[in-house]
C-alpha cells in the first residue's frame, strides 16, 4: 500500500460503512453520497490497497476473504478513532447513534423484549436494531455492534462476556412417556425405542450430540431423530405437545418442569451445561452505545439471579464473570 494520508482514512471509512450497512446503496444513504460515488472511493481504496474487497454482481456486492480480513483489522481502530474524537468533544459517554444486535430469538422472547422499553426510554438518542436469529452466521458480514448468543464462542476476533448459565435437561411430556414408557438409562435413547427430537447447534448448524453429564464423568448417546429444529421454542413446543423426548435449556422451561408438564427423565445426570455469551468487536474502547447496552445486560442477568425461583439462581451462574 502507498504512504497512509487522508484518503486513506476516508476510503476505510467509507469501506467500513458499506459493511456495517449491508450495501453501497444504504451506505450512500448514510453517508449522503451517491451509489456511483461510494463505489469509486471503494475502487480507489483497493487500488491503494492491492487487493478487492468486494465481488461484485448485479444483485450484491460480497467480502472477499482479504476484505473481511482487512475489515476485522480496522474496525477496532476506526471505534477507537471514534472513541477519542467524543472525548476529545466531552461526548465520550453520549449513547446515540444505531446499534445493531443479533440475539438469540428464545432469549429474546423470554427476558430481553419484554424489558427493552426502560433501556430504550433511558437513551432516546439511540437507535437500536436487533437481528433474531438462532444462528449467529458471519458478524462481520452482518456488520454488528454486539451479539448475544447461547453456546461456547468460535469467533476468534470477539471478546466474549459470559451472561448466563443454564443446565441442560432431558425430558419428555406425560403424554409420550404414557405413549413410549419411560427410558430408565441413557443409553436406551440409542436403542431405537424412543423418539428424539433433534436440534441443531447455534454455531456448528449440525445436529447438537446428547451428551449426559454427572461430576467428572460424560457419555454420549447416538440418536437418530426424524424431526430435526432450529429453534429452541419450537423443539420444547414440540416436546410439550407429545413428540418426543428432547435435550433443552432449562433457562425458560422450570415452569413446564414445576407443574408437571415435562417431566426431567435423568435428574442422576444433572450437571451438563450451557452458557449465554455477549460478544463484540475487540478494542480497548468499545462505543459507548456498545457498552450501554453490555451494562444493561449484566444488570438485567443480575436482577435474574435474585429472582425467587431456584432454577433461575442457577441459571445466572457466571453473570458477572469478567471478560476473557
Amino acid at each position: 500500500m502507498s504512504e497512509f494520508d487522508e484518503r486513506s482514512l476516508n476510503g476505510m471509512s467509507i469501506f467500513a460503512k458499506v459493511v456495517d450497512a449491508g450495501s453501497f446503496a444504504a451506505a450512500g444513504e448514510q453517508l449522503d453520497m451517491s451509489q456511483p460515488g461510494v463505489s469509486r472511493a471503494i475502487s480507489r481504496l483497493e487500488a491503494r490497497l492491492g487487493f478487492r474487497l468486494f465481488d461484485r454482481t448485479p444483485r450484491a456486492a460480497l467480502l472477499t476473504d482479504d476484505g473481511r480480513r482487512f475489515y476485522e483489522q480496522i474496525a477496532p481502530l476506526l471505534a477507537g478513532l471514534r472513541e477519542a474524537a467524543a472525548t476529545a468533544s466531552g461526548n465520550a459517554n453520549s449513547v446515540r447513534g444505531r446499534l445493531r444486535v443479533n440475539v438469540d430469538p428464545f432469549f429474546s422472547k423470554l427476558l430481553l423484549g419484554p424489558r427493552l422499553e426502560a433501556f430504550m426510554n433511558r437513551y432516546p438518542d439511540l437507535t437500536v436494531e436487533l437481528i433474531t436469529r438462532d444462528r449467529l452466521g458471519d458478524k462481520v458480514i452482518d456488520g454488528l455492534d454486539l451479539a448475544v448468543h447461547f453456546g461456547e464462542p468460535r469467533i476468534s476476533t470477539m471478546r466474549a462476556r459470559k451472561l448466563l448459565e443454564t443446565r441442560i435437561v432431558t425430558v419428555a411430556s406425560p403424554a409420550y412417556v404414557e405413549r413410549h414408557g419411560r427410558p430408565l438409562r441413557p443409553e436406551d435413547l440409542g436403542q431405537g425405542g424412543h423418539v428424539c427430537i433433534e436440534s441443531r447447534h447455534t454455531w456448528t448448524g449440525r445436529p447438537s450430540k446428547w451428551e449426559f453429564h454427572r461430576g467428572s464423568q460424560q457419555m454420549h448417546v447416538e440418536t437418530s431423530g426424524n424431526l430435526i429444529i432450529d429453534d429452541s421454542a419450537t423443539v420444547l413446543n414440540a416436546c410439550m405437545a407429545g413428540h418426543g423426548i428432547a435435550q433443552i435449556m432449562e433457562f425458560g422451561a422450570e415452569k413446564f418442569l414445576a407443574e408437571g408438564k415435562l417431566i426431567d427423565l435423568f435428574p442422576e445426570w444433572p450437571d451438563k451445561r450451557f452458557p449465554l455469551y455477549a460478544l463484540y468487536l475487540s478494542g480497548s474502547h468499545p462505543p459507548a452505545r456498545t457498552r450501554a447496552f453490555l451494562d444493561f445486560l449484566v444488570s438485567l442477568m443480575e436482577r435474574i439471579s435474585h429472582a425467587p425461583s431456584r432454577g433461575i439462581e442457577r441459571m445466572a451462574r457466571g453473570a458477572a464473570l469478567p471478560e476473557r
